[in-house]
């Protein structure tokens, strides 16, 4: 279940909605016509045309395509590339696994410009009092501060997202409002015909498209945030910001009206409609929005990676709660890779105008996947299959437009966010293929046919007792079967007499939030199967969850946990319980395909940042051990070997 309910519409949840899901949109204003129309002669053809793209734009993409129809698509109150995913890949198939991992490595890649472009626009407002201002180390001072704060939780900070962005969209709604008085002949730039000649009849005017494309880069966090605000919530509040986003457009166009046939320079059209009293305020407020918008980033970068871990997408990482909110967490290897990346960002382009050139040429590929999984949704929902195909069409044909207009940033600079979508990409790819095949290695036995075995095992005093709990983990879905490597680590790797075996298997369910679980008593006070049933954005505490569990049962008395020794036992002592753990490494009794090479190489390196299994699974580890089991993925054939006759005749000749 979502913070808010999935429907539900309150003041409260209006105020958090405009503060967390509407930053990275609700900045656009600071820098889209000034990527449109710098450096260019203002024509009419150009102002309203490029105001007529925006409001389609904004109405086709955000409105329609992610607050009607997106947002529809919850998993239990949860939204996002990965949560749609969940929700639909079983019933299309495996192959929505492409769109998902593509769609996620890109959003992530372009995320990565977002702070450093919108932090830039702000400051950049400087340069009204002094044009040779070094912005770089400002902007680099405040990121580097949004980063280091991540680890202490933003609750605090979080409190003050929506009053601030409630005054920013009102700022720029009454700024533009003011500015479109005694000019609201721009408002006929809602006429999509003018959108239409600035694509056709003006020159070059279809790879404008790659700059008007910015207004919606933030569409996506309207579905991914859902599960924070609520869909009642985001849909309600979004009517107030669109109003204030393009009053805000019609206003910086009405001043370009003003100025047809000037060649447009480096002044920012935002910062020319605010009136000269009201600059420093504007740059400060400006400047605190960015800053919400890249946190809501930040955020959405942890659950982004929060979720690829939980569905096999990426290597297992640390993740902490800093804070009591639900649904808050922070990841630090993703925290600090993406306070390098925005930082070198900066230092590259060193100004916003140069970073708006690899700005939304990724995330075009990410809602053009995203359409596709919308397309699983409908057909999963049982949607007309006409009106589904339509629906689909269209957001392609838009997207696809889109992705082509923003080809022309490949070599200005989108080449950066293209690479990095790549390699996140290759990462998923090699992780998901790697523990697929890793998977796909294991070889089960019957649990309930070894049962006797491990029963006289456990009972045999002439072996020396190895715990009073031994536990496994498994990756069997019920109790029929064990991994064979189990059973050989318990009869045959150094018996490992116990007196109770365990056996616990972790289900991550499509839904985010579940928590269940199931006992199956194989055989009493000797072995039992405990199955995890955990939603995909539960933290794996493996050891404080089996803790309850074994408590929960010795309340039913149901087992009893006290030590056998004797001497113990009288006073009612608790045994000891100990984990075994797996670690896989690569044979090298091995004949690999070309193929197998790259993905297992691929895989095993990735293995050198991801978190042990006992890591992974909050293991304490005063008890745990770890085995090491090789992985054999194509048995090498036989060789041919000649023996040598010996030049011994009997046994005696070795005397």
């Amino acid at each position: 279940m979502s913070s808010y309910s999935i429907n539900k519409v309150s003041p409260q949840g209006l105020l958090v909605a405009v503060g967390i899901v509407f930053g990275d949109i609700g900045t656009s204003p600071l820098y889209v016509l000034s990527a449109v129309v710098r450096g260019r002669e203002l024509t009419e053809t150009l102002a309203l045309g490029t105001l007529s793209c925006i409001i389609w734009t904004l109405t086709l993409q955000t409105t329609i395509k992610y607050v009607i129809i997106t947002l529809r698509a919850d998993n239990k109150g949860e939204g996002g590339i990965f949560s749609l995913y969940a929700l639909v890949h079983r019933f299309s198939g495996r192959w929505l696994i492409v769109p998902a991992i593509v769609g996620g490595s890109f959003l992530l890649a372009d995320g990565l410009i977002t702070p450093p472009i919108s932090v830039s626009s702000a400051i950049e407002g400087l340069l009204i009092f002094d044009p040779k201002l070094d912005t770089v180390p400002i902007v680099i001072g405040i990121l580097i501060a949004l980063f280091v704060v991540q680890q202490f939780g933003t609750q605090l900070l979080g409190k003050l997202f929506g009053p601030v962005m409630l005054v920013w969209f009102t700022f720029i709604g009454v700024i533009g409002g003011l500015a479109l008085l005694g000019h609201f002949s721009v408002l006929r730039a809602i006429n999509p015909l003018y959108g239409y000649r600035l694509l056709v009849e003006y020159p070059g005017g279809f790879w404008l498209l790659g700059g008007i494309f910015l207004c919606t880069t933030g569409a996506e966090a309207l579905y991914s945030d859902m599960g924070h605000c609520g869909r009642g919530n985001i849909r309600a509040s979004w009517v107030y910001v669109k109003t204030m986003l393009l009053l805000s457009y019609a206003g910086q166009t009405a001043y370009l009206m003003q100025h047809l046939g000037q060649r447009v320079g480096d002044t920012s059209p935002f910062y020319s409609i605010v009136p000269t009293s009201l600059t420093i305020f504007s740059i400060v407020l400006a400047t605190l929005a960015t800053i919400i918008a890249s946190q809501a980033l930040i955020s959405g970068a942890f659950t982004l990676v929060g979720e690829a871990m939980r569905l096999d997408f990426w290597p297992r990482q640390r993740v902490a709660y800093p804070s009591d909110e639900r649904g808050q967490l922070y990841v630090p290897f993703v925290n600090w890779g993406l306070m390098v990346g925005c930082i070198l960002i900066v230092l590259h382009f060193r100004e916003s105008k140069n970073m708006e050139a690899a700005y939304g040429l990724a995330v075009t590929l990410t809602m053009i996947m995203s359409t596709v999984l919308i397309n699983a949704y409908l057909r999963m929902k049982g949607t007309n299959a006409l009106l589904t195909g339509l629906i689909t069409a269209l957001f392609l044909i838009v997207e696809t437009t889109f992705l082509a207009a923003n080809l022309v940033k490949v070599e200005e600079g989108g080449w950066i966010s293209i690479t990095l979508g790549l390699l996140l990409m290759g990462m998923m790819v090699f992780w998901y293929q790697g523990e697929t095949i890793t998977h796909q290695l294991i070889q089960y036995d019957s649990l309930p046919d070894n049962l006797p075995v491990l029963k006289a095992l456990s009972n045999d005093l002439n072996v020396p007792k190895f715990a009073t709990h031994l536990v496994y983990l498994t990756s069997a879905d019920d109790y029929n079967q064990i991994e064979a490597e189990t059973l050989f680590s318990i009869l045959n790797r150094s018996p490992k007499r116990a007196d109770i075996y365990w056996f616990i298997h972790l289900c991550v369910e499509d839904e985010p939030y579940g928590m269940r679980y199931k006992v199956d008593t194989l055989a009493a006070e000797d072995a039992y199967f405990v199955t995890f049933y955990l939603g995909f954005r539960i933290e794996p505490r493996l050891n404080f969850l089996f803790r309850q569990v074994v408590l929960d049962m010795v309340a039913d008395q149901e087992v009893q946990i006290e030590t056998k020794y004797r001497s113990l036992n009288v006073h009612r002592i608790a045994g000891d319980f100990r984990f075994v753990l797996f670690k896989r490494f690569l044979s090298y009794d091995n004949e690999l395909s070309t193929y197998q090479q790259v993905i297992m190489k691929g895989y095993l390196l990735l293995k050198r940042i991801s978190l042990s299994t006992k890591e992974t699974y909050g293991l304490d580890t005063s008890n745990v051990m770890t085995e090491a089991v090789p992985l054999v993925l194509t048995p090498a054939k036989r060789l041919e070997m000649k023996r040598i006759p010996s030049q011994l005749t009997s046994p005696l000749a070795q005397v």
